[in-house]
């Protein structure tokens, strides 16, 4: 077995911050979208029916998660070839520009058809850049973190990705609060947006003088060849990782999205909450969410990863009608109650993820690997969350229908991810989990 890299704590911190910030800015970006959905429908959709608008609206958001699996594959691919470092200073790049860029298009009342149209192409480029960011900072931070300790350091990938959304809804209430209903359609909306372009550079400078992770520096000193084609070599031996933790992660998505992007406009839709009141319920249940992932992380590390993806199947289970139960009472302290119940199995399921991500996968196919498992299940699952549960509830004209979706999702979650071997104990430089490969479906 090799030898354990040892980092210092103060280059652990330097990882932490450099892994988190292109996170906070690929989150922020889908957080404001989903926050301001609304607002964006008036903007960039003609439609008298603001149930239509708002179905046009999270459609986009789904399109541009079709993007993601494509990008996971290009930046893994150079990721596992080139190293962590180069690709994670280059997505940073795209996805803060063409946030920015949704921030400055004309709207549909200036050029008609064509705003939707570059709403869409601007949403695909960022889709497109952020299918090589999360896994990719996720091994980036899990090749530095000392083996006994992988989900504590990791969760602070889902503390930025949490801390994003809470961020951008801090300032989307801000904003409602403070400008008029003329001012924040006409530009207030906007602000948000281009917030990413410093945030984006100051990422760029922050991963731009870290160094390359140890367990890529060792497989290139121990003459370890890379693999010619990533895709291909990923998908002949570790297709049953890929279908196992793709089922677990799923559920992450889903959860995720339904506590975060989707249920600030269900508290409106259905709790008849407004949108200030909203999203003042869901900053405190994203604060929290934030607050709680070192400790699901150092809970993870104690009881195995196993155990874990128990637990969080099952809590889901359990929580998900109160939480809808609550969420649709009117009661602003019941809809803060509701939401925290769903945040507890969101957060948990997304640390144990960011450690699966890297553990599952030997270093050679690692970013390609962990990106298309975890972009394949973000589309299907995450993308369409807001879409599905709001035709969901059309359909069935029951306001618990999206629960209904999310513990079927929770129980396939459940098979695929007990499944998958234990890992937390594993070395991330040997050439697979325990030193094997995962085989083919």
């Amino acid at each position: 077995m090799s030898t354990p890299h040892e980092v210092s704590p103060a280059t652990l911190r330097r990882v932490i911050a450099a892994s988190a910030i292109g996170n906070f800015v690929e989150w922020f970006d889908f957080a404001v979208y989903g926050f301001l959905a609304t607002l964006i429908a008036s903007q960039f959709f003609a439609s008298s029916d603001p149930s239509a608008g708002l179905l046009k609206t999270f459609a986009v958001f789904a399109v541009a998660f079709a993007l993601r699996p494509l990008g996971g594959i290009v930046f893994g691919a150079l990721g596992d070839r080139l190293g962590r470092k180069r690709i994670l200073s280059m997505t940073i790049l795209l996805m803060a520009g063409s946030t920015t860029l949704i921030g400055l298009l004309p709207t549909y009342a200036s050029i008609g058809l064509a705003a939707p149209i570059l709403l869409t192409l601007a949403r695909c480029l960022q889709g497109f850049s952020a299918g090589g960011e999360y896994a990719g900072a996720c091994a980036y931070l899990m090749e530095h973190a000392p083996q006994d300790k992988r989900a504590f350091y990791g969760s602070f990938v889902p503390v930025s990705t949490f801390s994003a959304f809470a961020c951008a809804a801090v300032i989307a209430y801000g904003l409602e609060a403070s400008l008029s209903a003329d001012a924040m359609n006409s530009w207030g909306w906007r602000v948000p947006f281009l917030i990413a372009a410093p945030l984006g550079l100051v990422g760029l400078y922050l991963r731009w003088r870290m160094e390359e992770t140890p367990a890529f520096r060792a497989a290139l000193a121990e003459g370890k060849e890379h693999a010619h084609s990533p895709l291909k070599e990923t998908l002949r031996n570790h297709g049953r990782a890929i279908r196992n933790l793709g089922a677990f992660i799923s559920l992450t998505a889903l959860s995720f999205y339904m506590f975060t992007t989707y249920f600030a406009t269900y508290l409106q839709m259905v709790g008849n909450l407004t949108r200030a009141q909203s999203l003042l319920v869901t900053t405190v249940a994203l604060l929290f969410a934030a607050a709680g992932c070192p400790l699901a992380g150092a809970l993870s590390d104690r009881i195995g990863r196993r155990r874990t993806i128990g637990f969080t199947c099952l809590w889901v289970m359990v929580a998900v009608f109160p939480t809808y139960w609550l969420a649709s009472s009117g009661s602003m302290s019941g809809a803060l109650l509701g939401v925290i119940l769903l945040a507890v199995g969101a957060l948990a399921s997304g640390v144990v993820t960011a450690a699966l991500l890297s553990e599952s996968f030997p270093t050679r196919t690692r970013y390609t690997a962990s990106a298309i498992t975890y972009n394949v299940a973000y589309t299907l699952f995450g993308g369409t969350a807001p879409l599905v549960a709001t035709w969901l509830i059309g359909q069935t004209g029951s306001s618990l229908a999206p629960a209904f979706y999310l513990v079927v999702i929770a129980l396939v979650a459940l098979i695929g991810g007990l499944a998958l071997p234990e890992t937390s104990r594993i070395s991330l430089h040997e050439e697979g989990p325990a030193g094997q490969p995962s085989p083919v479906l």
